[in-house]
């Protein structure tokens, strides 16, 4: 981003002294106008947990890339894990809504980028994009898009005279259209509870007002913003559940179990919160077991299980050591 941010018009790379500051930034940009993004990886993403929350309060829509490594505090900097999914979700204090999404190859981190910033921009909100080391540090070759190739979408912005706007009204989608600051509209941004005119307020009803509009302009779209793929599903009897790096795993896994007369299937999970239930029940309804390998000690597994209700068999695969869960590791539960 550093070598190429400059050669696109308007594009800008900052380098700032910290993981915090560089959230100030991308607000601040954000908040002018522009798409902006920062990436970061282990304690980095700890440290930007507070901005985070400051961002989804303001609903100031941003890409945060988090590429996870083994171990908590400085763990495992090279390495690979997955041990940030429920800090992705959860992190910041306080009832929040937000959509963390994930990428397992190179092709794909280009897609889940602009997939990203499309939701950032549409739902007014932050977007997480968590990557693992083994797919940050991957190399393939691509094919890069061409204009047009993918659909751009760009915030709604107001239409309506200055002087009737409100920067947090309600609306049909629940989100609310957004001027750049310094373009003639008053708005006031503060990271305290707010009413419809951006100014802070304790009364019960606007606080509750504000906090279930920023949820509901996230849950009305689920079907637009859960993003999953079937691989040979239709008539599994054994799911294999994954995302990032491991899925890679497991897509070569299923594969064999295919031609070894195992009905397996694999759902690659692009959309980790809000967690796809409406993909995965159906699938737990359907098969005798459902295998979640993660490099963590049980994160995702934990909402299959929650949502499983008794269906099926959950069996998890976990690593920590740092490194991949390979295929024959995912082969050897499901075969």
């Amino acid at each position: 981003m550093a070598k190429r941010l400059p050669h696109v018009p308007d594009g800008v790379f900052l380098q700032m002294e910290d993981e915090i500051a560089s959230m100030g930034a991308i607000i601040g940009a954000s908040l002018a106008g522009r798409k902006a993004m920062s990436a970061t990886s282990g304690p980095g993403f700890s440290l930007m947990q507070e901005q985070i929350g400051y961002a989804a309060m303001t609903e100031t829509p941003l890409v945060l890339v988090n590429v996870m490594r083994g171990g908590a505090s400085t763990g495992l900097p090279t390495s690979p894990g997955q041990g940030d999914v429920q800090q992705a979700r959860w992190g910041t204090h306080g009832d929040h809504p937000i959509i963390v999404l994930s990428a397992a190859d190179v092709p794909e981190c280009v897609e889940m980028a602009a997939t990203a910033f499309n939701f950032a921009e549409k739902y007014r909100t932050p977007v997480i994009l968590l990557l693992d080391e083994i797919t940050a540090h991957t190399r393939e070759k691509i094919s890069l898009p061409e204009p047009g190739d993918f659909e751009i979408v760009s915030r709604l912005t107001p239409t309506m005279p200055p002087e009737w706007y409100k920067p947090f009204e309600e609306t049909m989608r629940g989100v609310p259209p957004m001027p750049p600051i310094g373009s003639g509209y008053r708005f006031h941004v503060t990271g305290l509870a707010h009413d419809a005119q951006g100014f802070p307020t304790s009364r019960p009803e606007e606080v509750r007002a504000l906090t279930e509009r920023q949820f509901r302009k996230i849950d009305r779209f689920f079907e637009d913003i859960q993003l999953v793929e079937h691989v040979e599903t239709a008539d599994a009897e054994v799911v294999v559940i994954a995302y990032g790096c491991v899925a890679r795993s497991a897509r070569l896994a299923v594969r064999q179990a295919r031609e070894a007369g195992v009905r397996a299937g694999l759902l690659v999970l692009k959309t980790l919160y809000p967690f796809p239930r409406r993909h995965v029940e159906p699938l737990l309804r359907s098969c005798r077991l459902a295998v979640v390998p993660e490099l963590n000690m049980g994160q995702l597994s934990r909402e299959v299980k929650r949502v499983n209700e008794g269906y099926t068999t959950v069996r998890t695969i976990n690593r920590i050591d740092g490194l991949i869960i390979t295929p024959s590791q995912i082969l050897k539960e499901i075969a």
